[in-house]
């Protein structure tokens, strides 16, 4: 049994399905490579919520809708317009609702096709990930003036080596999900069109296991105490300071304006 939430258009932009014991959330904009707007954060942020309170919940995947496309990452478009991309309720979920909202129950990416810029930081912040073998990944946003603002910029250095993290961080270049996987981005890569099989089959020797247990492994492998994970604070502090300052530069602006346009930025480094 499914729900689905809506957006501005009449189609829904996430999908909600249980699996058993597995919630599957599924960004549902193909037609904007799954790109994360506000109805998406609030879907899929409330989404979240939900099955930490489930207790029949054992983990959580998410994936996107049709084969081109895991996330694109922020819909600059709706940027351009001005748009609010985050949960109106709850801005400290940061991006997609997802990034910086800690729930202690397991969660698996499913990467069926491109995660780019805040596709990636949704792969960075899920524990697990199994990814298509056409899936790519990348932090591009130094591309369109901005910063990789959801927790990339400081996972990134701590779920890959240093050097190849910097690299992909100051380059904006993709990576290969069979790159991802040897460098340790991702756990699997699997036949294009059955990450989320996989995913599911993953959580299910997941669910397999001592709920509890699992849960208490999870908030310390963590570190985490009431949904906050310490470590982390000082670093989303930083990047909350340093993304302001970017978006308040005019290349900032000029990025997204020139992505909608369709034609290359002219940067002015201020």
């Amino acid at each position: 049994m499914g729900t689905a939430v809506s957006d501005e258009t009449s189609d829904p932009a996430v999908l909600l399905e249980r699996h058993s014991n597995v919630l599957v959330i599924t960004l549902n904009r193909p037609e904007a490579r799954n790109a994360v707007n506000g109805a998406v954060s609030a879907a899929v942020g409330d989404a979240l919520q939900s099955a930490q309170r489930d207790l029949e919940i054992r983990a959580v995947v998410i994936t996107g809708s049709g084969e081109r496309s895991f996330c694109a990452g922020a819909d600059l478009k709706a940027i351009a317009r001005g748009e609010n991309l985050l949960h109106p309720e709850h801005p400290e979920w940061s991006f997609a609702g997802y990034v910086n909202h800690f729930i202690d129950k397991p969660t698996i990416a499913a990467v069926n096709g491109t995660a780019l810029g805040g596709g990636t930081e949704l792969v960075l912040a899920s524990d697990l990930a199994i990814a298509d073998e056409r899936a790519t990944f990348g932090l591009p946003e130094v591309k369109r003036g901005l910063i990789a603002g959801a927790g990339g910029a400081f996972r990134i250095v701590d779920q890959l080596p240093r050097k190849v993290a910097l690299a992909a961080l100051y380059t904006g270049e993709p990576m290969s999900a069979q790159a991802a996987a040897e460098w340790g981005l991702i756990n699997q890569v699997v036949p294009n069109g059955t990450a989320l099989q996989a995913a599911l089959a993953l959580a299910a020797r997941i669910g397999g296991n001592a709920p509890l247990a699992v849960r208490a492994s999870k908030r310390i492998a963590y570190g985490a105490d009431d949904g906050r994970v310490a470590d982390e604070q000082p670093s989303w502090e930083r990047t909350a300071s340093e993304s302001a300052r970017v978006r308040a530069s005019e290349d900032a602006k000029e990025g997204p304006r020139a992505f909608a346009e369709k034609r290359p930025p002219v940067w002015r480094a201020r």
